[in-house]
């Protein structure tokens, strides 16, 4: 895919008419910025009306070693420009797909509550492609309902982990914990799309090494169903006990 075609592409899946105004929520997330310890994650405000960066947290360059700078003047279609080539059209689908879910499934009351994950491969300034798992939550709506401002955070996994391009959404729940109601993984995954959303989410707390007592408590369901999800999820994925589950997951966790 070329990069020129990316940007119509990606406004026909963000497309709004209205800009509101977020200087204050920005300015306290950049006055925060100062204070936060240097790390393999760093954080953006993104515009995907404008295709621009409002914020570039200073780990970016600790994390990529780029100069920020070139993310300001060249917007998104600098950052697209280094995403793999081979991830492109799949990231493109991803996005697609979680925005039809988003207008689809999620009320307008609602959608203040969602949190997306992606992944892609992203160019350092080695010219290595390391992997990033971008983890996003809309602060702001257009008049169709559709998110046009984010606070995203992205982690950088190093690029000998091999992942296929997965995305999800989740929701906040009854006591206040995201449960996933979407998920699609763009090729073979460890965690494949035989595992229902609910066991997905049963999978994220066991390697919490919470107990099913617990469990049940964060979803609002029995300890008998928990038990049940949990034998289900070791039937599925050909696992023997909890331990080995959990083994088997602790690199594929974000996806969870």
């Amino acid at each position: 895919m070329k990069y020129t075609h990316i940007k119509d592409m990606y406004k026909s899946i963000f497309k709004s008419y209205d800009k509101p105004s977020l200087e204050t929520h920005i300015k306290r997330l950049i006055d925060l910025d100062q204070y936060l310890p240097y790390s393999s994650t760093f954080f953006c405000i993104t515009n995907t009306q404008s295709l621009e960066f409002e914020y570039i947290s200073k780990n970016f360059k600790a994390c990529l070693g780029l100069d920020s700078d070139l993310l300001e003047k060249g917007g998104m279609r600098y950052f697209w420009s280094r995403l793999h080539p081979d991830d492109l059209e799949i990231w493109i689908k991803a996005l697609n797909e979680l925005m039809e879910f988003t207008l689809g499934k999620i009320s307008k009351d609602n959608r203040q509550n969602a949190n997306y994950t992606w992944n892609y491969r992203f160019k350092n300034a080695e010219g290595v492609y390391v992997n990033l798992i971008q983890n996003t939550t809309p602060l702001a709506f257009d008049s169709h309902g559709k998110p046009i401002i984010g606070l995203a955070h992205y982690t950088v996994l190093h690029s000998d982990i091999k992942m296929d391009i997965s995305a999800s959404a989740k929701l906040l729940n009854e006591n206040n914990e995201y449960e996933t109601i979407y998920f699609n993984n763009f090729g073979q995954k460890i965690l494949g799309s035989g595992i229902s959303n609910r066991e997905r989410d049963v999978v994220r707390f066991l390697i919490l090494d919470l107990s099913s007592k617990e469990i049940s408590k964060k979803l609002n369901i029995s300890s008998h169903t928990v038990d049940t999800h949990r034998r289900n999820i070791l039937k599925k994925l050909n696992v023997s006990s909890t331990g080995e589950l959990i083994g088997m997951l602790k690199m594929n966790q974000n996806f969870i």
